[in-house]
């Protein structure tokens, strides 16, 4: 699937000035509040679907080689991000739609999850 296809699948916005990444290839999905659940955990290539807006998400984004973010809920973006994202290349994208949807309407579309496992499991959570 490509950026515009993933826009279009679900009812997005695209916030990023640069139409030339319209047509690159999305390879899978990833969603997260936790960006260092994205630095450990996301393969290259992926649609990164979270509810954070901050300039913090592009450059995660940047370091994971993330294809895509989603902004999920509508959120309202402070332009700093978006400017970062024109920066860098990373198309920006904004759904009304929320997280649990946007995953299912992408996996119901053939999109696989790119989490991989994390190293060590045992996080020390209970």
């Amino acid at each position: 699937m490509n950026v515009q296809e993933l826009i279009e699948l679900i009812e997005g916005r695209l916030l990023t000035t640069n139409q030339n990444h319209l047509d690159m290839e999305i390879k899978g999905g990833f969603g997260a509040d936790l960006m260092s659940d994205v630095l450990t955990s996301i393969e290259p290539e992926a649609v990164l679907l979270t509810g954070l807006c901050n300039p913090q998400v592009v450059r995660t984004a940047t370091l994971a080689d993330v294809s895509a973010i989603v902004l999920v809920r509508g959120k309202m973006v402070p332009s700093e991000t978006i400017e970062l994202a024109n920066q860098e290349g990373i198309p920006l994208i904004s759904s009304e739609k929320g997280m649990f949807e946007l995953c299912a309407i992408l996996y119901n579309a053939g999109l696989p999850s790119f989490e991989k496992p994390l190293p060590n499991a045992d996080c020390g959570c209970y």
